[in-house]
């Protein structure tokens, strides 16, 4: 039968406080469908531009969704669905299109496909704090990277929620992260959670910076979240045929490629990972055995109680003051 929801949606793009909290009816679970209470969300970087008209797509308006990563409770489920059942633990894949399908919400209706099993022993404010963050950096950067012990690795907005990933699954490897953050009082933080060199980029140059920490060689893997004409200033920091990865847009301005070459750029999207269900195996396999060897430690950057505190989530999100991921517990 057809469920109320509490969804977060906007109707006109524009700053965090386009968004509205209202009642939305959700029809019963189709035959591939599940039905999930949303008790925790993770936020991301995408989310923010969505809203703003700024991501690589523009939102379906008005009543447009928002939101990829959820922790939450499975409470129906459609009749073709195997993989789910109700009472099961689950995670959004963030593996849809974010404007349809957002998980913004008390209650969301996804095919299967958008769902994975929660690792065990989680609570729901941590669970909404890993799929995303460390599947992208895994998919990025041994995946795709094929990230190795003693590779060098510059990860430029090392505090984000991706960027504290990174850390940790470069360590997790055996190779050597060089975090970047633009401001001094992160430091610390990025150095506890593993980060063997930082950079703070308004005190330092960060190629000339990259290329002493390294010993004049420069960095084999380059993990960027920013792009934009940015990429191009970082070729300098980068070994001969080394390989830039790019994950991001928050330059917002068109991406320019280094010069330094040979090298190889790479446009990563975590959808080459999650979009097969053999990829999702993968990304939870890897997942699981970090979480439980302790050598991927989530990071809660802050934590908001209920939907109507998305927009101060939002706005916390975009002062890019916090460090780790921002959860708002539903």
């Amino acid at each position: 039968m057809p469920t109320t929801a509490r969804s977060v949606l906007f109707h006109e793009i524009g700053g965090p406080d386009v968004f509205t909290v209202e009642e939305t009816v959700l029809p019963a679970p189709g035959p591939d469908e599940v039905l999930v209470r949303i008790e925790a969300l993770g936020l991301n970087r995408a989310e923010a531009m969505l809203r703003s008209g700024t991501y690589f797509h523009q939102p379906t308006l008005p009543g447009a969704r928002n939101g990829y990563e959820a922790a939450g409770v499975v409470t129906a489920a459609g009749p073709e669905v195997t993989a789910f059942a109700p009472g099961d633990l689950v995670l959004s894949a963030a593996n849809f299109r974010l404007d349809t399908h957002g998980v913004y919400g008390d209650h969301v209706l996804l095919p299967q496909s958008a769902l994975v099993p929660r690792p065990a022993g989680l609570d729901a404010v941590t669970a909404a704090a890993v799929w995303l963050t460390y599947t992208t950096a895994y998919g990025a950067l041994v995946e795709r990277g094929r990230l190795a012990a003693g590779h060098r690795v510059l990860i430029t907005g090392a505090s984000s929620g991706v960027g504290t990933a990174a850390i940790q699954v470069a360590r997790r490897a055996g190779a050597v992260p060089i975090a970047t953050t633009r401001t001094e009082d992160k430091r610390q933080a990025l150095l506890d959670l593993g980060a063997e060199h930082v950079v703070v980029t308004g005190r330092e140059e960060v190629t000339e910076a990259t290329r002493r920490l390294t010993g004049g060689r420069g960095a084999d893997i380059v993990l960027d979240a920013i792009g934009g004409p940015y990429l191009r200033e970082l070729g300098p920091a980068a070994a001969e045929d080394a390989l830039f990865i790019s994950y991001g847009w928050l330059s917002e301005r068109p991406t320019e490629l280094p010069m330094q070459w040979p090298l190889t750029v790479h446009g990563y999207s975590n959808l080459i990972l999650t979009g097969s269900p053999e990829g999702r195996r993968r990304a939870a396999r890897y997942l699981a055995a970090g979480l439980a060897d302790g050598s991927l430690r989530p990071v809660i950057g802050e934590v908001f109680d209920g939907l109507e505190r998305m927009a101060d989530a939002h706005r916390l999100m975009e002062s890019n003051t916090h460090t780790g991921k921002i959860v708002v517990r539903v």
